[in-house]
């Protein structure tokens, strides 16, 4: 891990919107050429965040539409502190378990035209979803977070952890003729109409890979967004790396299998069905 990189600069509790990262002329372009600009809505997942949160919301820029917070049944103070740091939050309870539910249920309660993906432990900057939204009025359908993309960099990963990440990465572009990066980050964001065409159908922290995967089987445009990774703030993560990468490398598994099923499907609709010939 280095110690050398430095979290961005946060605005303190008396910035104004001036003080906030612009919007860049693209986005600003775009959005005058589509008449209105798209609503932003950032879903956070979170159970014992009381901590993070301040710094995590100091991060998102002012002119987002929402906030949804998944409260993942904490014990502490997560739901609190959120609607002390924005009275207009949206909290939603889990019933589930998991942060693959967590994300489903809060992109369920989205009302914006984009949703942005962003975890309460404080490593993900805020400020970089311009970034991503950029990305996404340029054209893009997701706009897919990389610590290793040029640009990017992480603090926060183990030589076991980047190893894992780095062979399953791989195994995703050689099955599913991917061209990603980094495979099991949790910052990205997308044109709400994605979720229509990825089906998400997981429970835990194999989320990202499913959906990295299913948007690649979509044919979607995907762009990578150059992105750094800091160090957890305050408590310890629910990520266990073996038992996670388990998870992950069997759903690439059954992707696969899945993939595979819909080729022979495929193939034998195309065949007359009395005579055997094609159709």
């Amino acid at each position: 891990m280095s110690s050398s990189v430095v979290r961005p600069a946060v605005p303190d509790d008396g910035a104004t919107p001036a003080d906030l990262p612009a919007l860049p002329a693209q986005y600003r372009a775009i959005s005058t050429h589509l008449a209105i600009a798209p609503r932003v809505s950032v879903v956070i997942p979170a159970m014992n965040e009381a901590e993070n949160l301040p710094y995590v919301f100091k991060t998102l820029p002012e002119w987002i539409h929402e906030v949804v917070l998944v409260d993942g049944n904490s014990t502490d103070a997560t739901v609190a502190v959120a609607r002390g740091l924005r009275p207009d939050v949206v909290v939603v309870p889990q019933h589930g378990r998991g942060k693959g539910d967590a994300l489903i249920t809060g992109f369920q309660a989205c009302t914006g035209d984009i949703i942005v993906m962003v975890d309460a432990d404080g490593s993900a900057d805020g400020q970089e979803i311009v970034s991503y939204v950029s990305a996404l009025v340029s054209g893009a359908d997701f706009a897919k977070g990389s610590r290793f993309a040029n640009g990017g960099g992480t603090d926060d990963m183990t030589p076991v952890r980047k190893l894992g990440n780095w062979a399953l990465c791989t195994a995703v572009n050689a099955k599913f003729g991917a061209r990603y990066t980094d495979l099991c980050y949790g910052y990205n964001a997308f044109w709400r109409h994605c979720l229509d065409e990825i089906d998400l159908d997981c429970t835990g922290f194999e989320v990202e890979t499913l959906m990295n995967i299913r948007v690649v089987k979509a044919g979607l445009k995907v762009q990578e967004i150059p992105s750094h990774e800091y160090l957890r703030i305050h408590g310890a993560s629910n990520l266990r790396a073996v038992r996670d990468g388990i998870r992950v490398l069997r759903v690439i598994l059954k992707e696969r299998s899945n993939r595979r099923a819909l080729r022979v499907r495929a193939a034998s609709a195309k065949l007359d069905p009395v005579r055997g010939e094609a159709s």
